[in-house]
């Protein structure tokens, strides 16, 4: 079982302090492993088992507690006389009105509360005014590189092991198993149906499903690219089906919320604040995005810059896209303090391509780091004009 050490030591940091842990992400990313893996170290640290609550509302086992007054009723029963009771709530979102329990609960001395959600919505409306200044979000992503690697045997290859992943995608169960194209295509179709259906469809009330996954397509074969609701339309539009701009809207805030996709949106360089138009979409796993588009030939410049993508996030950066002039920068990272600008190239091998890799950053009026992360291996960093050339991998295994 692979450590998810980044997010273990977020919750080791918060542990007992009066927030509430919230836990977040896709479906099958790890968040049920990554309690499971924090309560045994929590009962290496001399916790006992009693003092242990862990519900997970998606078992039937649980079915009773659907109801937040069962909910509350039953984890208020449990509660330790000594020392703290850690609560760990799974898919809370499952249990309509739970952010009345929670609230409930996040009151009374001595009980440590975790949750964990696959939809956006856990934070919405009501829950997010309870709680207000009271929980900390941590969100999750499936497995990076890095963690990828870990699994692996250490006698493949390192870009052998990056092929498998441009190819399958960063779901951690997928390490665990013997992998095949079948058993792969049948897995992430088996996490695609349960997104599409349970955590975008049924809870946003979309009745059309084949729009909402003719909109997925379209993003998915859209990474890297700018894209907006009325450019969507008109492509549906020109296929003979009708969508209007704001259904279009609606439905990439649902395939957003679902963690399906993540939206960066442009940044001007120059004049240092967000452009409205024309954002792109990162989709959460390669592995999901080769699987929508089974027939497509594989765009490995498009692949190699949505894995940067949120391997920025994984770092904690904000990221953008950055618009200098006429010109692009793919990713504009904030970690608050200063800005980071990248480039993600396959290669750049040859003067043309390098040159027009750089373009971008020389019309960059500001002295923050530029990096150009390509797949050419070259023996160390290489410098052009204060740009830092880096092997992707390396990156990645930093």
């Amino acid at each position: 079982m692979i450590q998810r050490e980044i997010y273990l030591k977020a919750l080791q940091d918060w542990r007992e302090k009066q927030v509430i842990k919230v836990v977040t992400g896709v479906r099958r990313c790890g968040k049920s492993t990554l309690f499971q893996q924090y309560i045994n170290y929590l009962l290496s640290e001399g916790v006992r088992q009693e003092q242990i609550i862990y519900i997970n509302l998606e078992d039937l086992a649980y079915e009773a507690l659907l109801d937040y007054r069962q909910l509350y009723s039953y984890i208020q029963s449990q509660l330790s006389n000594e020392g703290f009771t850690y609560v760990f709530l799974d898919e809370a979102q499952q249990c309509q009105g739970f952010e009345k329990a929670i609230d409930s609960l996040h009151i009374k001395d001595k009980v440590d509360l975790y949750i964990t959600g696959s939809n956006a919505n856990l934070l919405s409306g009501e829950l997010a005014t309870l709680l207000s200044g009271r929980y900390v979000l941590i969100e999750m992503l499936p497995l990076s590189f890095k963690e990828f690697v870990s699994s692996a045997d250490l006698t493949v290859p390192v870009r052998e092991s990056f092929n498998r992943y441009l190819r399958y995608g960063s779901f951690p169960y997928l390490t665990q198993i013997d992998i095949s194209d079948s058993t792969f295509r049948a897995y992430i179709e088996g996490i695609y149906n349960t997104i599409l259906i349970k955590d975008v469809a049924t809870r946003e009330g979309i009745a059309d499903v084949s729009l909402l996954e003719d909109i997925i397509r379209f993003l998915s074969s859209s990474v890297g690219s700018p894209i907006s609701a009325k450019r969507i339309s008109d492509a549906i539009n020109a296929s003979g089906r009708s969508v209007s701009v704001n259904t279009v809207d609606k439905y990439l805030k649902a395939l957003t919320e679902s963690y399906i996709f993540y939206k960066a949106e442009r940044f001007d360089v120059k004049g240092r604040n967000l452009l409205k138009t024309l954002s792109k979409y990162y989709i959460v796993d390669t592995g999901l995005r080769n699987f929508l588009l089974s027939n497509a030939s594989p765009d490995l410049g498009h692949q190699i810059e949505n894995i940067v993508y949120f391997e920025l996030l994984r770092r904690n950066y904000k990221v953008n896209v950055g618009k200098v002039d006429d010109k692009e920068v793919d990713f504009v990272a904030s970690d608050g303090n200063q800005l980071v600008y990248f480039q993600v190239a396959t290669t750049v091998l040859s003067e043309e391509t390098l040159s027009r890799e750089l373009q971008p950053f020389r019309a960059i009026p500001d002295n923050f780091p530029r990096m150009l992360l390509t797949l050419d291996d070259i023996p160390a960093y290489a410098n052009h004009e204060g740009v830092h050339q880096i092997y992707l991998l390396d990156w990645l295994l930093e």
